[in-house]
């Protein structure tokens, strides 16, 4: 249960699920509030380096959690390429990042991945907690709208059909005792941005996540993706984001879904047509008729690629949890 100690020293409890890049760009917006974060990192990856150590060394897959580590990290900047720095040649080095091999070397010293992660966070000090979503590795499965079914996240983006749902193996896989306790103790409880079927499902899919998030009193919120993802959310709106959740889990989470909806420029929305990408459609009468209570706001910064405008984010997200405490003292 969420409680709301009357002190001014108190740091709003904010659990976020995900991961991916977007995740990892918004809590580098997020990190600079007065607030105690955790993050609760999918372990379904099993492509590239992440792949790899899974398969060679029986560990749970370090990317998205390196990535997650790389966000939160309070240190130089060149620490923080370090982490992301991926061998480009060498027999067995190539394609792997150093943080990746870190957290496999952490592991073994350790003698197990979430101590591993925990004394690296130390090292890098990051604000707030990692932690993977369960303590093993997860398959994750897709079944397809004709049946077929595609075993794999790296896989299934690439499957080029149209996803009817996605499942773990195992079904009963346990959730890791410290992220369960974290989300018991949220003020709010964020989901997403990230892919919607390989990033933000498989959290969602560990049946004690899902129970725990239903259980709480926490403010519920759902980062919605700005652009559709290629082999995943074709032609999704905002409405078919949150259906895919509710049709999953079997429950309505969220009280606010934050999404954008700024103008994106023409010739960026063309670069991203020639991926098969394109905006997400906010349609707004649905997604209120459905209960959620909506933030929209021009949210996104364009660079190389188009990505949430994570100062922006942080702002709406703070300002919510701060409000909501306010009511609930």
């Amino acid at each position: 249960m969420s409680h709301v100690p009357q002190t001014d020293a108190y740091l709003p409890k904010i659990v976020v699920l995900g991961g991916g890049t977007g995740l990892s760009v918004m809590l580098r917006g997020l990190k600079q509030k007065p607030i105690d974060i955790t993050a609760i990192v999918t372990v379904a990856d099993d492509g590239g380096s992440s792949g790899i150590l899974r398969s060679e060394l029986a560990i749970i897959p370090p990317g998205d959690i390196r990535n997650v580590l790389s966000a939160l990290a309070d240190v130089e900047p060149l620490l923080g390429e370090l982490l992301d720095y991926r061998f480009d040649k060498g027999n067995g080095l190539a394609g792997h990042s150093l943080g990746n091999l870190m957290l496999a070397a952490m592991r073994d010293i350790t003698g197990d991945f979430v101590t591993g992660v925990r004394e690296l966070s130390k090292v890098l000090a990051v604000r707030g907690r990692v932690l993977p979503s369960a303590n093993q590795a997860l398959v994750l499965r897709a079944e397809m709208e004709d049946g077929s079914i595609i075993e794999g996240e790296s896989k299934i983006p690439k499957a080029g059909g149209v996803i009817r749902r996605v499942s773990i193996e195992p079904k009963d896989a346990e959730a890791l005792p410290e992220a369960l306790e974290a989300l018991r103790q949220a003020d709010a409880i964020l989901v997403g941005p990230g892919s919607l079927y390989t990033s933000i499902l498989p959290n969602l899919l560990v049946p004690e996540i899902t129970q725990t998030i239903v259980q709480s009193n926490a403010l519920k919120m759902f980062i919605c993706n700005v652009m559709t993802q290629p082999g995943e959310t074709d032609d999704y709106k905002v409405s078919d984001h949150l259906k895919a959740v509710r049709d999953h889990v079997g429950e309505d989470l969220f009280d606010y879904v934050i999404v954008n909806n700024g103008e994106i420029p023409e010739q960026v929305q063309t670069k991203y047509a020639e991926k098969g990408a394109k905006v997400v459609h906010l349609d707004l009468d649905e997604v209120t008729r459905q209960g959620y209570k909506v933030i929209a706001d021009q949210l996104v910064l364009f660079r190389t690629y188009l990505r949430h405008d994570a100062e922006r984010l942080s702002q709406h997200i703070y300002q919510l949890v701060e409000s909501w405490m306010f009511k609930k003292r």
